[in-house]
């Protein structure tokens, strides 16, 4: 599976794919001019045999995050940060956000929350449509526990973030209801505190609202 995404912060498109002849996860930074668009060196972000890939932009921590199915590592879902200089991109340490078989992977970011959402089917828990939420912290990014949010076995999974709702859809195929089409809405728990709209801590007993 290959997956794009837009870096706004540097004003590039990111790539992430397998390379079948080798098997490994790679990534390569794309410059858009008029209708042409170049390309930089390709940079590996998973040595071993990857699958299920996604991706997403982080606009808070101004990182690409790409998730995908670790196959050299027991097929669990793994997540890694790339951050983009110029024409290419550099990659953090790889971090498992779920230790069992993970497929059908759809990474967002949830502004509101600040968090990446990735959405996927866990093997390991009979198939059910799971939700892993993670925080960026530099090049390293670090997950809240998992939630089910569709339980059966769900297929063909992809998600989108909600910006006027502030809520993630996640649309699947349920294998154990004859292969319907469902969505499910998912929120993260989170704050949209910023330096602008906080107004301060009361030291004393106060009304509200004052």
């Amino acid at each position: 599976k290959t997956s794009a995404t837009f870096d706004s912060d540097a004003n590039k498109v990111v790539i992430a794919y397998k390379d079948d002849a080798s098997s490994i996860g790679q990534a390569v930074v794309g410059t858009v001019s008029g209708t042409a668009i170049s390309f930089g060196t390709a940079v590996t972000f998973e040595s071993a045999n990857v699958a299920y890939i996604s991706s997403t932009f982080d606009t808070a921590a101004n990182k690409v995050v790409i998730s995908y199915t670790d196959v050299g590592n027991s097929s669990y879902g793994t997540a890694i940060v790339g951050t983009v200089s110029g024409t290419a991109i550099s990659f953090g340490t790889a971090v498992v956000f779920e230790t069992a078989n993970t497929f059908y992977t759809s990474a967002v970011f949830d502004t509101t929350a600040g968090k990446v959402t990735i959405s996927y089917q866990d093997i390991g828990n009979t198939g059910d449509g799971t939700v892993s939420a993670g925080t960026v912290s530099g090049t390293a990014i670090s997950f809240d526990a998992a939630v089910v949010v569709s339980t059966g076995n769900v297929q063909y999974l992809n998600s989108v973030y909600d910006p006027t709702d502030n809520k993630v859809v996640m649309a699947y195929s349920d294998n154990a209801s004859s292969d319907d089409g469902y969505s499910v809405v998912y929120g993260n728990a989170g704050s949209n505190m910023t330096t602008s709209n906080f107004l301060g801590i009361a030291d004393e007993a106060i009304s509200a609202s004052a």
